[in-house]
């Protein structure tokens, strides 16, 4: 059944909307300790060049793919197809992409969850609520369920308001703040003591790591999963880019401002981690590596928080709205790829969509609460470390081989009526065709 699809309605919201989808906690808390566990500038190179490499011209596939079908992924890669064979695999990429989505989505509320009860414990402690304050950042639960079902509602209220206002609308609210909280956090972390000495162990570079294998599969991993990639949300955002903008423009701004912010967050959390180190705090686990991912975030920075008086809940507080900020901005874009998908296939109304595949997801996600222990890491690994890479394969593949290539330059054009003869497409159609899907492999099995 055909309906009325949204669009964004200014450059400005599609790249608020999708550089915050791929702004998330993987950029606030996973690069900066995966740098500093790979040999700190060493990862940010191999990073920078991954990111353009093989996560930027996958990112346009998806983006070009997305405007031209205007349609979600399962119906755009069907649309690009030529036969029933290439039919069949768009179906099923489409709807495993949905799948990984959710999936993904379904740890990404649990870790979100602590984000907004971490957040109001500050405001316990600021209020001397030390009952709520020890049961907001006790972690059992029946508070981890109960702030999954809060991050879930907030999130199917802004995707359930539509594309121009739900989506662009609080997207464009949201990110700004998140760069303006993240900048003076940042500056006021560097004038701590100990902060130096964070500096130097994520931009002074450990060469002899650089190729390491394993450094180079967290880069590639860190890449795909930062700029959303391989689960249809970008070619679902890319869908609602009016006809008007130059797509190679926008996709570079959009790879650009997701590098930046990944960036700044490392002369964030690095810093921080080692004012921590000089004010007591471990950072290293019992095998002498950082204390990463969730550690990280519900023990070594709270405890940093406490060893700096009041002032310590005020930047708790601003450093937790922060992460809550960029948990939002990327779970509106993942729920927004199954809830396209059931709008425009079958024809259900925007809430109640939004509402049935939350609901869904939210049951996920409690399941992965109540066994935590062998569901979250399985969940996490198998969603973006096998699926994504994957996934954001077989988008190059149809977009280099399946789809005719006259249409997707013409595609091209409607943005960039000189997209011919322009740098871009002298390069990308062979290195999307050729070397992006070698490359993919070749980390991926190594």
């Amino acid at each position: 059944m055909a309906v009325a699809r949204g669009e964004f309605s200014s450059r400005f919201g599609f790249l608020m909307a999708a550089t915050g989808s791929a702004v998330g906690l993987g950029n606030i808390w996973g690069f900066p300790t995966n740098a500093a566990s790979n040999g700190g500038a060493a990862f940010l190179i191999a990073y920078l060049i991954l990111t353009f490499a093989l996560a930027y011209p996958a990112l346009m596939a998806e983006l070009i793919i997305g405007r031209h079908a205007r349609a979600n992924a399962v119906t755009a890669l069907k649309s690009i197809s030529t036969g029933p064979k290439s039919r069949w695999l768009g179906l099923t990429v489409g709807f495993i992409g949905m799948l990984t989505v959710s999936f993904i989505l379904s740890f990404y509320a649990i870790v979100s969850g602590w984000m907004i009860a971490f957040f109001f414990d500050s405001i316990a402690r600021l209020l001397g609520l030390e009952s709520a304050s020890q049961w907001l950042t006790l972690d059992a639960v029946p508070r981890n369920a109960i702030f999954v079902v809060v991050f879930m509602v907030v999130t199917v209220m802004i995707v359930s308001a539509g594309v121009k206002d739900g989506i662009e609308r609080w997207a464009s609210r949201l990110m700004p703040s998140l760069v303006i909280i993240l900048v003076l956090l940042t500056i006021y972390v560097l004038t701590l003591p100990g902060a130096m000495d964070g500096v130097r162990a994520y931009l002074v570079p450990d060469f002899s790591r650089i190729a390491d294998p394993q450094l180079l599969v967290d880069a590639m991993g860190q890449a795909f999963f930062s700029l959303s990639l391989g689960v249809g949300t970008m070619l679902v955002y890319g869908s609602y880019i009016s006809e008007k903008e130059n797509l190679p423009f926008i996709g570079t701004l959009v790879a650009l401002l997701d590098v930046g912010i990944a960036v700044l967050a490392g002369l964030l959390i690095l810093p921080a981690m080692y004012v921590a180190l000089s004010n007591g705090v471990e950072i290293f686990d019992e095998t002498g590596a950082f204390i990463a991912g969730p550690g990280l975030i519900v023990s070594v920075l709270p405890a940093l928080f406490e060893t700096m008086g009041v002032a310590g809940i005020f930047v708790a507080m601003a450093f937790f709205i922060l992460m809550t900020i960029a948990s939002l901005t990327s779970s509106i874009s993942m729920l927004e790829v199954p809830v396209a998908y059931a709008v425009e296939q079958h024809g259900i109304g925007r809430h109640q969509a939004s509402l049935s595949i939350a609901a869904v997801i939210t049951v996920i996600s409690l399941l992965v609460v109540f066994y935590f222990d062998p569901l979250f890491d399985l969940v996490v690994t198998y969603t973006t470390e096998f699926s994504q890479p994957m996934l954001a394969l077989f988008f190059c593949v149809f977009v280099a081989w399946i789809w005719n290539r006259n249409e997707v330059l013409e595609e091209l054009k409607k943005g960039c009526p000189d997209a011919e003869s322009g740098l871009f497409w002298k390069i990308w159609p062979f290195y999307v065709k050729f070397i992006c899907p070698i490359a993919i492999l070749l980390v991926y099995f190594q």
